[in-house]
């Protein structure tokens, strides 16, 4: 008797936690304003592409449709006018396709097995050419923007998508090739030298040991490529040729237009649906995507 009261005198294990205090209050607090800013021109957009221009001009941007209409999304995909043409948005998505799938393909290739290289293959210059690598993830894309003019107009491919592709992997390897090399560094170096034991050599150790750990680090790799490629709208403009153009260009095309009537209801469902594939993809991959930047920022 007397020990069981001792034990209800004296309880083990952590202080119970108040679930709302002033701290909590503050952290949420901060956190909900700061996703209704965000999520406020998201909104907006949503509920005036929803809406007829009768409906838009009462000047309620905030309020929900009183009559839902797609009738601007059919418009943006199918008839807009882009430029001289008026076939909608639909060609510019597979323009962008065929430059995006390509480019990030062969782009995170090159970088994964440069990183892997830097990484345990140490070689002669190893790090003067790691070094360049670096300097060249930060030079600005205007700088180089007449020198690549003329690289392409001398290889012919000028005005094509085969242009586009060659600018955006050349951009894109210097700050990927940066983050495999630090995600490959990260990994213990037991696995390396374990697999030159068993007699595995450069390929056998990327393909068999690598790049099966390394599903965090590739999901942000193409993250950030097609969200790049996806979004930029100054290669597309000035390497593509106006029929080759990328739907970023057409969609500033369509937004500018300065002829008739301002249909905004047109423009914000352009906007979102030029949006939808990098959007799409973080939502899909959100989590592996922290994984990876995390994971790659461990070691330089």
């Amino acid at each position: 008797m007397t020990v069981q009261l001792k034990t209800a005198q004296n309880p083990r294990g952590p202080r119970p936690r108040r679930i709302l205090n002033p701290t909590r209050l503050m952290i949420y607090g901060v956190l909900i304003v700061a996703a209704l800013y965000y999520i406020m021109p998201l909104w907006v957009m949503v509920m005036t592409s929803l809406k007829g221009m009768p409906e838009i001009r009462l000047g309620n941007i905030f309020s929900p449709p009183m009559e839902v209409t797609f009738e601007a999304w059919g418009k943006a995909w199918n008839t807009a006018c882009t430029g001289l043409q008026c076939e909608g948005l639909k060609v510019g998505f597979w323009n962008s396709v065929q430059i995006t799938v390509p480019s990030v393909v062969i782009s995170i290739i090159i970088a994964s097995v440069s990183g892997y290289a830097l990484s345990f293959w140490k070689f002669k210059g190893s790090e003067t050419y790691f070094t360049i690598l670096i300097f060249g993830s930060f030079i600005p894309y205007q700088v180089m923007l007449f020198p690549l003019v003329m690289i392409c107009r001398e290889l012919g491919i000028y005005g094509t998508l085969s242009a586009v592709i060659l600018v955006h992997t050349i951009f894109g390897m210097p700050i990927l090739t940066l983050l495999f090399r630090n995600y490959f560094a990260s990994l213990p170096e037991e696995l390396f030298k374990a697999a030159r034991v068993d007699g595995a050599g450069f390929w056998g150790i990327f393909f068999k040991v690598l790049v099966p750990m390394s599903t965090p680090i590739f999901v942000v790799a193409v993250i950030l490529q097609v969200t790049g490629i996806w979004n930029d709208f100054l290669f597309g403009v000035v390497f593509a040729g106006t029929k080759n153009w990328p739907m970023t260009v057409q969609l500033n095309n369509i937004v500018n237009a300065t002829q008739g009537v301002k249909e905004y209801n047109l423009n914000m469902a352009a906007t979102i649906l030029t949006g939808l594939v990098p959007l799409t993809i973080y939502f899909i991959s959100g989590k592996l995507f922290v994984r990876g930047i995390a994971a790659g920022a461990v070691k330089g």
